[in-house]
């Protein structure tokens, strides 16, 4: 089965690490299985997932050290248990799990002891078959897999777990640590392959086992009608394998620090705006090379997903360029880049490769001019429209639904935004009476009126959050933009029960929304 942004269908926003299980995070383990079936169950054609990619500081998938590798720590343990390269994990440590926020403090730990006992394990009892297939992988994801297999095994042997931040070298300090890794000299390069062969045999196995285990779950949900929306974030780290691999294509001084960074200029919501930080891309560089290496990130995620949203799309019309030196989002200034060309290289690549029209989502949220929606149509994308944010001013709002367009992904809210209950628990007089009267709804009934107004619009796309599903407050939320502590919210299958799913699938039939 197929899907295209043109269907009528609406789904859900749930990111794997919140699923239920023993192992201290959700993972690609039965329970994922178990919510593509209730998604089916409820009518759902979508899960939207946020980036795959590994983890960043604080724990933000949208900061990982690889835009093109998976989250080692979504690899469920149950089939490595099951190849009989793992022991089953300790069920007294088991009962130490959380079952209600991913504690990374203690389950990355375990779960990479974990990662490694099962590499050991593969190595000693995997079969003829299971090698060829993990040398066929490697050699097929070469451009990548070799450098971040390479960063990884050197980060982990220059930064060990036990290192204390005022210790910790980013990779641009390797070099007075090594002489020649951090500028890639090829002769430290090829001695650090044969020293730490056996770490970059690791990191492909985790490569491997990701790959092999999302796949087999993206399949089962096609299946049963059930397609991934992913999640590309606009930027990489500048500890990353990509910045370390290619510091050619990013605006770095010679000892390889970012001389300008990302992030978005002073609004209503931040005074001094938000420094993201991320190195920008010499844009002129990539357009040189005929935009190859974004070309390769989008293929990649279009590898592991139906669908890609874009996150920050604005940034490909226009970006906010911040001097490194300064502390906040104040002194920077808006830069032009080349979105029209780079779309162009990417459609015309993708082309090749009959995958048109793009299957790519716009976030276009923020400070939208007039270019940035002159870029979004041009390919056709369907931008993003936020329910939460409708209620404050007047009915021309474009985030209420009388004034969407059929080209839409409409949301309750999205993983930076609160629940729909927290929301209007927070909201100003104004907005709450306006949303009552537009809902027809009180506040114990804020993530009904929400869900049937999106539901009910003429987007193409809806798009709920589990908490606003399961009517959840304020605790529950994925994420708050600028504070710590995000990023581990789960759930357990008892909140969940019969009602929610039959309301789900009610509703998109009387909308016509049924997969």
């Amino acid at each position: 089965m197929t899907f295209t942004l043109q269907t009528r269908c609406s789904g859900v926003l749930l990111h794997p690490t919140s699923l239920p299980g023993p192992h201290g995070s959700g993972d690609f383990g039965p329970a994922a299985y178990h919510f593509i079936d209730w998604l089916q169950g409820a009518g759902q054609t979508l899960w939207q997932v946020l980036p795959l990619n590994p983890i960043g500081p604080g724990n933000s998938p949208y900061a990982g050290v690889s835009a093109f590798a998976g989250n080692p720590l979504l690899v469920a343990l149950e089939p490595l248990v099951e190849r009989g390269w793992l022991s089953a994990p300790d069920t007294t440590t088991l009962a130490t799990f959380d079952a209600l926020r991913v504690d990374y403090g203690q389950t990355i730990p375990w779960r990479m002891q974990q990662l490694r006992a099962a590499w050991q394990g593969f190595s000693q009892f995997a079969t003829a078959e299971d090698s060829d297939a993990l040398r066929t992988y490697a050699k097929s994801q070469s451009t990548w897999l070799d450098d971040y297999a390479l960063f990884m095994a050197l980060d982990h042997a220059f930064n060990p777990p036990d290192t204390a931040p005022s210790d910790w070298r980013a990779w641009c300090d390797w070099t007075e640590m090594d002489g020649g890794l951090a500028k890639r000299m090829p002769a430290a390069l090829a001695d650090a392959r044969i020293q730490f062969a056996d770490a970059i045999q690791f990191w492909q196995f985790t490569q491997w086992c990701f790959e092999t285990q999302w796949q087999a779950l993206r399949a089962y949900g096609q299946a049963r009608g059930v397609f991934i929306v992913g999640d590309l974030p606009i930027f990489i780290a500048h500890h990353s394998a990509d910045c370390w691999a290619r510091p050619d294509l990013y605006w770095l001084d010679d000892s390889g620090q970012p001389t300008v960074v990302a992030g978005v200029p002073p609004d209503f919501f931040s005074a001094t705006g938000q420094r993201w930080g991320n190195p920008l891309y010499r844009w002129d560089a990539f357009e040189a090379e005929g935009f190859a290496w974004w070309i390769a990130r989008v293929k990649r995620q279009l590898a592991l997903a139906d669908v890609v949203r874009i996150d920050h799309f604005r940034g490909f019309a226009a970006y906010w360029e911040i001097p490194a030196s300064c502390p906040t989002a104040m002194d920077g200034q808006w830069v032009t880049a080349p979105g029209h060309a780079l779309f162009s290289a990417i459609q015309s690549a993708l082309q090749a490769d009959s995958v048109l029209p793009l299957p790519i989502i716009a976030e276009d949220l923020g400070v939208i001019t007039s270019d940035v929606e002159a870029l979004r149509d041009a390919f056709a994308f369907p931008g993003m429209r936020i329910l939460q944010f409708g209620f404050g001013d007047t009915p021309a709002n474009a985030f209420l639904p009388h004034n969407y367009i059929t080209n839409t992904v409409t949301y309750t809210g999205t993983h930076d935004n609160d629940t729909a209950r927290g929301w209007w628990a927070t909201a100003t007089a104004h907005e709450r009476h306006t949303a009552q009267t537009y809902l027809n709804c009180t506040e114990p009934q804020a993530h009904h009126g929400m869900t049937r107004a999106i539901m009910a619009s003429v987007a193409n796309t809806a798009i709920l959050p589990l908490q606003d599903v399961l009517g959840l407050d304020s605790t529950h939320r994925m994420n708050t933009p600028g504070l710590m502590g995000a990023w581990e919210w789960r759930f357990v299958w008892a909140w969940v029960g019969n009602e929610p799913g039959a309301q789900l699938r009610a509703l998109s039939v009387a909308f016509g929304r049924l997969g």
